[in-house]
C-alpha cells in the first residue's frame, strides 16, 4: 500500500481504489460514519427520534451497522432470529448476544422453531420455494412482527453496496420491472408495515469487515450454507471481476440507477393510490392481499410436511 492517508498523510490501513484514497484507522472510520450520516440524511430514512430496530444476523454488515448507528447517537435496539439452520444459527444468535452484552444493548430474540413451529430447512423441504426466497420471507415478517408489537418507526437492515449492486444487477438482466420500482434504500411505512431503510448502500463489504476488525468486533465469518449455488452469488462474482478492472463500478452502477434510473420504473402516485387495500391475515393479523399471510402459509405447508402420514391398517 504505497500511498498515504488522504486526510493526514498518515500511514494508511486501507487502499479504496473505488474513491482512489487511502486512509489512516482514524480516518477511515470517519469515512465510514459520513458515507452512512450521508445516505441516512440524503433519502430522509430517519431522525433522531426515531426508534430503530437493527435487523443483526451476527454477520459483519449488521453489526457494523449497529456499531456506526451507535456512534452517530441514534435510539437503536437489535433483532436476532434463530432460524433454525444448524450451527451456522446457533453461531450467529450467539455471536449477536456477545455484542449486544459487551455494549449494554438491548437485544430482541425471535426463535423460528420454538415460536413458530418450523424451521428454514423444513420450510423447503414442504414447499416449492428455494431457500433464501424461504428465508427472505419469513425474516421480513419477524422484522415487522417485532416492530409493530414494540413500537419502532423503522426496521434497519445491514444491506450494503455489494448486496444491492447485485440485487440490481439480477432485476435488470430478467427486467423485473416491479422490484426496479421497489429498489431504494428506503421504503415508507404503509398499509400497517413500518418503514424500512439500507444505511449501508454507500459501503462495501471490505469496508464494513475492516469497520468490524478495527473496532474489535467479533463475526461470524462463514456464509449462510443454504445460500450455496443462489444466482445473488453469482451476480456478486461478476461485478466483483468488473470492480477488479474498473474500481467503482458497482458503486457508479447502483448509485447511478438512484439519480438517472429508479424514476423510469416508480408507479404514478395514482397508480399506487389505487392498489387494493390490505387486509388482516385471518391467522396472525399481519397485512395481506389474501386471506392468509405468505408466512403463515409457508409455516403450514411446513408443518404439513413434517406431520407424518399415518397408513391404515387391515385387522385379519
Amino acid at each position: 500500500m504505497a500511498r498515504r492517508c488522504r486526510v493526514c498523510k498518515g500511514a494508511p490501513v486501507i487502499d479504496l481504489r473505488q474513491h482512489n484514497a487511502a486512509f489512516c484507522e482514524e480516518h477511515f472510520l470517519r469515512f465510514c460514519r459520513t458515507q452512512v450520516s450521508k445516505t441516512i440524511e440524503k433519502h430522509t430514512m430517519f431522525d433522531h427520534d426515531d426508534r430503530l430496530l437493527v435487523a443483526v444476523s451476527g454477520g459483519k454488515d449488521s453489526l457494523a451497522l449497529w456499531d456506526i448507528l451507535l456512534e452517530l447517537g441514534y435510539n437503536t435496539e437489535g433483532l436476532v432470529i434463530g432460524l433454525g439452520i444448524g450451527d451456522y444459527s446457533s453461531q450467529s444468535t450467539q455471536t449477536a448476544r456477545r455484542f449486544a452484552r459487551e455494549r449494554r444493548l438491548v437485544l430482541h430474540e425471535v426463535d423460528l422453531e420454538a415460536e413458530h413451529g418450523f424451521t428454514i430447512p423444513g420450510a423447503v423441504a414442504g414447499s416449492s420455494r428455494v431457500p433464501c426466497s424461504a428465508c427472505g420471507l419469513s425474516k421480513r415478517h419477524l422484522f415487522d412482527r417485532v416492530a409493530r408489537e414494540h413500537g419502532f418507526d423503522v426496521v434497519v437492515t445491514g444491506h450494503n453496496l455489494d448486496d444491492e449492486a447485485a440485487v440490481l444487477f439480477g432485476n435488470v438482466l430478467r427486467w423485473q420491472t416491479d422490484y426496479l420500482a421497489r429498489q431504494q434504500p428506503v421504503l415508507p411505512a404503509g398499509d400497517g408495515f413500518p418503514r424500512k431503510a439500507k444505511p449501508l448502500v454507500r459501503l462495501g463489504e471490505r469496508e464494513t469487515a475492516a469497520w468490524c476488525v478495527l473496532r474489535g468486533i467479533d463475526y461470524v465469518l462463514d456464509e449462510c450454507p443454504m445460500a450455496e449455488g443462489n444466482n445473488h452469488l453469482a451476480f456478486k462474482d461478476a461485478l466483483n471481476a468488473l470492480e477488479e478492472r474498473t474500481p467503482g463500478t458497482k458503486q457508479d452502477f447502483y448509485l447511478g440507477f438512484l439519480r438517472q434510473g429508479f424514476e423510469h420504473f416508480a408507479p404514478p402516485d395514482a397508480e399506487v393510490s389505487a392498489r387494493a387495500a390490505l387486509a388482516a391475515c385471518t391467522s396472525c393479523g399481519a397485512p395481506t392481499a389474501g386471506e392468509r399471510c405468505p408466512f403463515c402459509r409457508l409455516r403450514d405447508n411446513a408443518a404439513r410436511e413434517s406431520t407424518p402420514i399415518e397408513l391404515g391398517r387391515k385387522d385379519h
